[in-house]
C-alpha cells in the first residue's frame, strides 16, 4: 500500500503508515472477550501508527505504537508492538533484533494487518484476541532467509529466541484476576523456528513450527479460600508444535492450521506446598473464502478449540467449536467493512483464555453462543 505519508530524513526516505478498525458485537447470551456483548457493545477500538525506513539496501528499520479497548483489554494504554533492526546479507540469510514479531503459523506476525484478512474475527482457536500481546512479538533476535529449490519451488525459514512479552492489560493478566489470583512479577522467553515451503504448485503453501517457552509468575490470592495467601507458577517447558497449509487459486483461498501445546506447571503457594500440574490444548482451523467482486469477498471457517482438561462434570468446558461466516465489503482501496456471524458451542474452562470470563457472566455460561460482529477497518 501507499505510505500514509513520507519525508526524507539526511536524504533518507521514510515511510510512515497507520489504521484504525471499530467493531460492534451482538451475542444471545453470553458475554465475550470481556465486552457486555449480550446489551451490544461498541467497546472495540484498536489503532496503530507504524515508521519504517531502507537506511541502505540492506539494512531496514522500524516500529509500532499500537493502542485498544476491547471491553476490560487494552483501556487505552499504548504499547510498543515492535520495534527493530533488519540487516539481510543475501536472499537465503538475514537477521532481525529487537521486539521482533514471532513467526508462528500462518498469520501470528500479521495478525495486526486487518485489511490483510477476509475475517473480522480471525479464528479465535488459534490467533485468541486477548492473547494477542503475548503471542505477536518476543524481544530478542532471528535469523531468517529464502531459498531456492529451483523446481522444488522455495523455502523460507525463521529461527528466534528472546524474552516474552506480556502486556498488563491483556488477556493473561485479566483471566488470572478473574481466577481470583493477581500477578505481581511475570516473566519468560521463547525460542522456536518456522519452516515455510512455497510449493511447485501455484499458490500452494505449507508449513510447520515450534515453539519452546517459559513463564515464572508469582503473586497473591486475592478472592476465595486462600485469600492473602501467596503463590508461583513456572512452566518448564510450554512447548507448541503447528503444522499449516493454505491454497490461493484464483478468486478462491483455503487455510488450516492445526497447534498441540503442551505445558508442565510447577505451582507453589504457602498453604498448598509444591506440586506439578500438566495441562495442554489442541487448537485448529479451516477456512475458505470467495473473491466475488473487486468490492464483495465471500469466507467461512471452522474453528475448533480443545481442552486436555476440562472443568469435573461440564462437558462444555472441553471444547470452544465455532462456526463463523463473513460477508466482506471493500469500499474504496484503503476502507472495508466486515459482517461476521458466528455460532459458537461451548466455552473452555476458566483457564482458557479464550473469549469467555467468569467477570462477566457472573450467572454462569449458557453452551450455545450466537455473536454478531461488524467491523470496519481504514489502513493507509
Amino acid at each position: 500500500m501507499h505510505a500514509q505519508f513520507d519525508f526524507t530524513v539526511d536524504g533518507l526516505p521514510v515511510q510512515v503508515h497507520s489504521f484504525l478498525s471499530q467493531g460492534f458485537a451482538y451475542s444471545n447470551d453470553n458475554n465475550y472477550l470481556t465486552m457486555q456483548t449480550s446489551k451490544g457493545s461498541f467497546a472495540m477500538t484498536d489503532v496503530g501508527v507504524n515508521v519504517s525506513a531502507q537506511l541502505t539496501d540492506r539494512l531496514r528499520v522500524g516500529a509500532q505504537v499500537y493502542d485498544r479497548d476491547i471491553g476490560q483489554l487494552g483501556k487505552w494504554h499504548p504499547t510498543l508492538d515492535w520495534a527493530f533492526v533488519d540487516y539481510k546479507f543475501a536472499d537465503w540469510f538475514g537477521v532481525r533484533a529487537g521486539k521482533v514479531k514471532t513467526v508462528l503459523g500462518l498469520y501470528n506476525d500479521t495478525q495486526d494487518m486487518e485489511a490483510l484478512h477476509t475475517w473480522a474475527l480471525l479464528p479465535q482457536s488459534t490467533y485468541p484476541l486477548d492473547m494477542r500481546a503475548t503471542n505477536i512479538a518476543h524481544t530478542g533476535g532471528d535469523v531468517y532467509g529464502n531459498i531456492s529449490l529451483h523446481k522444488a519451488g522455495s523455502l523460507a525459514y525463521t529461527a528466534y529466541a528472546g524474552l516474552r512479552s506480556f502486556d498488563p492489560w491483556g488477556g493473561y493478566y485479566y483471566f488470572s484476576l478473574a481466577s481470583g489470583f493477581n500477578i505481581e512479577k511475570i516473566s519468560g522467553h521463547t525460542e522456536g523456528f518456522d519452516i515455510r515451503w512455497n510449493t511447485p504448485i501455484s499458490g500452494l503453501t505449507a508449513g510447520t513450527s515450534f515453539v519452546n517457552s517459559t513463564i515464572n509468575r508469582s503473586g497473591q490470592w486475592i478472592s476465595g479460600p486462600f485469600l492473602g495467601y501467596s503463590y508461583s507458577i513456572t512452566n518448564h517447558p510450554e512447548r507448541t508444535v503447528a503444522a499449516y497449509l493454505e491454497l490461493v487459486r484464483g478468486n478462491w483461498h483455503f487455510a488450516g492450521e492445526f497447534r498441540n501445546w503442551n505445558v508442565l506447571n510447577e505451582i507453589s503457594s504457602t498453604i498448598l506446598g509444591t506440586f506439578p500440574y500438566q495441562d495442554g490444548d489442541q487448537e485448529s482451523y479451516v477456512s475458505g473464502a470467495y473473491r466475488v467482486s473487486k468490492h464483495i469477498e465471500l469466507g467461512t471457517y471452522y474453528s475448533h478449540y480443545h481442552v486436555d482438561s476440562p472443568t469435573a462434570g461440564d462437558p462444555n468446558s472441553s471444547h470452544i467449536n465455532d462456526n463463523a461466516a463473513t460477508v466482506r465489503f471493500d469500499l474504496m482501496s484503503h476502507w472495508d467493512l466486515k459482517i461476521e456471524e458466528h455460532f459458537i458451542r461451548g466455552y473452555g474452562n476458566s483457564y482458557s483464555a479464550h473469549g469467555f470470563y467468569a467477570t462477566q457472566n457472573p450467572e454462569g455460561y449458557k453452551p450455545n453462543t450466537d455473536l454478531l460482529v461488524v467491523r470496519t477497518g481504514w489502513s493507509f
